[in-house]
């Protein structure tokens, strides 16, 4: 607390001793003009007075300081109020003058029609002042001069935009005429004067634009003739001028080069030719003639003899020309040529129709086949004619296609003409024909034409489409199942009867699964993997492939014949057919096979056995029935003679039939051996016939013989041919009626000998001829013929047996005819047969 009152005493001490001595200046101040010793006295009497007691003074230094800062502060406004004063005089007329002058620059600025824009520095508020009907309407905003689009074109407007941002951030001046949308010439100059971008718009006067564009044509002229200069100077073709007199006045490096001069100097000094004498006079008397000369000439540059192309102009005064080596050109142009020629013999080698017409739709090529397919006239079409001409020719001919409207499909068809890519159609003519026709455009201009007989081609591929649709529905009709597998191992076609058989997902199947795939998905009903191996090596193998026949038996109890088989194509095709009703009547029927075979057996066996049983008693009997026939015996009563006779009969029939079995089982058996030797066919007919003569005389019949004398021999078992013909002529008498005849005939071919024996008989029915050569078949057919029915079968196994044949032609009512064929030569027989 101490020291904040001490603080205080120091503060008012302070600011009495400021109050003595501003008390002291005021009174100075005021007193300055007063004489000199009133204020010491006034000085000393302030100074006495400041001796009185601090604290009353400090009191009064307060306010006596307030009281002369009043006064001072009221001083100091009284002076600058008169300073002030003084300067506005001062400032008003300095701004008199400066509006005087500033009238007078607008006077002078504005004399002409002309717009002022101006920007201050960091402002991108413009002032514009001027005459703004200079671009636009009178009552326009002025704002609106800023639009440069509404008053420029959009080239010059874009250029002024671009101008003015170069000068606003850049300081970049410019100086443009230009040209207003209603035909008006201005100028625009840009300038940065005093940190702001100013812009002046004014028209141009007649003498001003002339001057304007008098001093751009010659800008623009000095350009090009630098740049021009330049461009020539390092060309690389030879240029030269020469002048009226022929001298040569310029040449560039590439000509002082071309006539292996030092320097242009040199060139122009030695006046050196670039071409041949002879050339040079074409060339000038060419330019005589004419304003130019061109031409491709030969010219030897650098010992290297090289093909230029010469442009030389008339200029009045002289003459300037160019050589542009051309030699790539010409060689590639010589190729194009032969090219152009080698194809032109090509396409005439083509079977399609080829037509080639130029930009301007005139023909310009076609080939031989062209000329053929349509049957043009030659003449015309070496005369080029027009697309449409020709167009018009066929319609006329009716050789195109039939159109409602024919002009708008020519006016398609000629759309060609403007097309980048090509097209392709197909014609249908009215003669039954089909033409694709290929257009493509030219790069050259026009279009290509390529016609192509496809008729064939559409009729084949219809036919096979037809085929195709045929296979599919087959296949799909088929109750085998049908799989092909690609070489990639893949299945590429089913059949549904496949799908069915082995339970598998026709949408499954057209996913082309693998072999491998589908052996799974079948392995549930059949899981052999040898027979899996087995089918998927003939799939997928690439040597040796050969066709793989397999039985598949499966689980569910069918049973399925397999055959894989590789197709000319690297395909496999896999064939799947159940089997199974057939397996079972194949093991139904050789079962019973086997039991006939086995019945049969027994039955030979028993015949064996029964022939052999009766030989032996039937030839005791007869032994002694001849024993007891010879009168050396002793007498027999008639009775007991004619007992003997019916038992040496009935004995004698019977070994005749129990003989005849046992042969007929010993041929079935294989076990038959002919023996062979000469047959004389006469005597053969006379012991078959001996045989029958008590039968003969019995029933009254006559027995005609008609064989030729000379009719000779054959190769054959004499006793065998002599039983066959026996049973013939036995059959046919007990067939044959009462007072009846039969006939027997031999005749004699290049390569057998025809046995024919004829009877009277009742014939045999057609039903029953493929019947009458078995075993014991026997039928009387109304007659009194009684026998075991062996006979016909021992005929044509001895006749087979022989290497013949045997054929019965029969007519009910009238009689029956058989013919045996036996072989002349057995040898022959013997190795045909082996």
């Amino acid at each position: 607390m101490s020291g904040v009152i001490v603080s205080m005493r120091r503060t008012l001490l302070s600011c009495t001793s400021l109050a003595r001595d501003g008390l002291m200046g005021l009174v100075a101040t005021a007193l300055l003009p007063a004489a000199p010793a009133e204020a010491a006295d006034l000085t000393h009497a302030l100074l006495g007075l400041l001796d009185l007691n601090r604290q009353e003074l400090a009191v009064l230094a307060t306010a006596l300081a307030l009281l002369g800062f009043s006064v001072v502060a009221a001083i100091l406004l009284m002076r600058t109020r008169v300073g002030a004063a003084k300067n506005e005089a001062r400032l008003r007329t300095k701004i008199g003058e400066l509006q005087f002058q500033a009238d007078r620059f607008s006077a002078l600025l504005f004399a002409e029609p002309q717009v002022l824009i101006s920007w201050a520095a960091g402002d991108n508020r413009p002032q514009i002042s001027g005459d703004i009907s200079l671009v636009l309407s009178p009552d326009a905003s002025p704002q609106r001069v800023l639009a440069f689009g509404t008053w420029l074109s959009p080239e010059p407007a874009l250029q002024m935009d671009h101008a003015i941002d170069a000068l606003r951030d850049h300081g970049e001046g410019f100086h443009l005429n230009l040209t207003t949308a209603s035909g008006h010439a201005i100028e625009a100059i840009g300038r940065a004067i005093g940190g702001q971008a100013i812009v002046r718009i004014r028209e141009l006067s007649g003498l001003r634009r002339e001057l304007a564009e008098t001093s751009l044509r010659h800008r623009a002229l000095l350009e090009e003739s630098e740049m021009l200069r330049g461009f020539a100077a390092t060309a690389p073709w030879p240029i030269w001028a020469k002048s009226e007199k022929g001298n040569l006045s310029y040449a560039n490096a590439a000509y002082v080069r071309a006539t292996e001069a030092t320097s242009v100097t040199d060139a122009l000094e030695r006046n050196l030719e670039l071409l041949d004498s002879g050339d040079r006079t074409d060339m000038e008397r060419a330019l005589k003639n004419s304003a130019s000369f061109d031409a491709r000439l030969p010219i030897v540059i650098g010992g290297e003899r090289r093909i230029y192309d010469v442009h030389t102009v008339n200029m009045g005064r002289g003459s300037v020309g160019i050589a542009i080596d051309a030699s790539e050109a010409h060689a590639l142009s010589s190729a194009l040529v032969q090219m152009a020629d080698a194809h032109r013999r090509t396409l005439d080698q083509l079977s399609s129709g080829v037509a080639v017409f130029d930009g301007q739709r005139r023909l310009a090529f076609h080939n031989d086949s062209y000329r053929r397919l349509w049957d043009l006239d030659r003449a015309f079409l070496d005369s080029n004619p027009d697309d449409s001409s020709i167009l018009d020719q066929l319609r006329a001919a009716r050789k195109l296609p039939e159109q409602p409207d024919f002009r708008a499909w020519k006016a398609k068809l000629h759309e060609a003409y403007r097309a980048v890519e090509p097209t392709k159609d197909t014609w249908f003519l009215p003669d039954g024909r089909a033409l694709s026709v290929v257009t493509t455009p030219n790069p050259e201009g026009g279009v290509t034409y390529l016609f192509d007989d496809v008729t064939e081609s559409l009729d084949l591929a219809r036919r096979f489409d037809g085929l195709i649709r045929v296979q599919r529905e087959t296949l799909d009709s088929l109750a085998e199942g049908v799989a092909v597998f690609g070489s990639n191992g893949r299945a590429q076609l089913f059949n549904p009867a496949f799908a069915r058989m082995w339970k598998l997902s026709p949408e499954a199947l057209r996913e082309q699964p693998h072999i491998e795939t589908v052996e799974s998905w079948c392995r549930p009903l059949f899981d052999d993997a040898t027979a899996w191996w087995r089918i998927r090596e003939a799939i997928t193998s690439i040597e040796n492939r050969v066709e793989v026949p397999l039985k598949l038996e499966r689980k569910d109890g069918s049973v399925l014949d397999c055959v894989v088989r590789p197709l000319p194509d690297g395909a496999t095709m896999l064939t799947f057919q159940d089997i199974t009703d057939t397996e079972n009547v194949e093991r139904a029927l050789r079962e019973r096979n086997e039991a006939l075979e086995a019945a049969d057996q027994m039955k030979l066996d028993f015949v064996h056995h029964v022939s052999y049983e009766l030989r032996a008693p039937l030839t005791t009997i007869i032994g002694f029935a001849h024993f007891l026939s010879d009168p050396a015996t002793g007498p027999l009563t008639p009775k007991q003679a004619e007992y003997l006779d019916y038992v040496t009969k009935s004995t004698n029939a019977l070994l005749a039939l129990t003989n005849n079995i046992l042969d007929l089982a010993t041929i079935d058996a294989g076990a038959m051996k002919l023996e062979l030797g000469p047959v004389d066919i006469g005597k053969a007919i006379e012991a078959a016939a001996e045989g029958i003569q008590d039968r003969l005389a019995t029933d009254r019949i006559r027995l005609k013989v008609d064989v030729a004398p000379n009719i000779g021999s054959f190769v054959g078992d004499e006793r065998r041919v002599v039983q066959v013909l026996y049973n013939l002529l036995a059959n046919a008498v007990g067939f044959s009626p009462p007072d009846a005849a039969v006939g027997i005939t031999a005749r004699r071919t290049d390569r057998s000998v025809v046995f024919t024996v004829i009877d009277s008989g009742p014939g045999i029915p057609a039903e029953m001829q493929d019947k009458v050569f078995n075993w014991f078949e026997s039928h009387s057919h109304g007659s009194r013929h009684r026998g075991a029915g062996l006979g016909l079968s021992l005929v044509r196994s001895f006749v087979e047996l022989h290497g013949g044949k045997v054929r019965v032609d029969s007519i009910v009512g009238k009689g029956t005819t058989v013919t045996c064929d036996f072989p002349i030569d057995q040898a022959a027989h013997r190795d045909a047969a082996e």
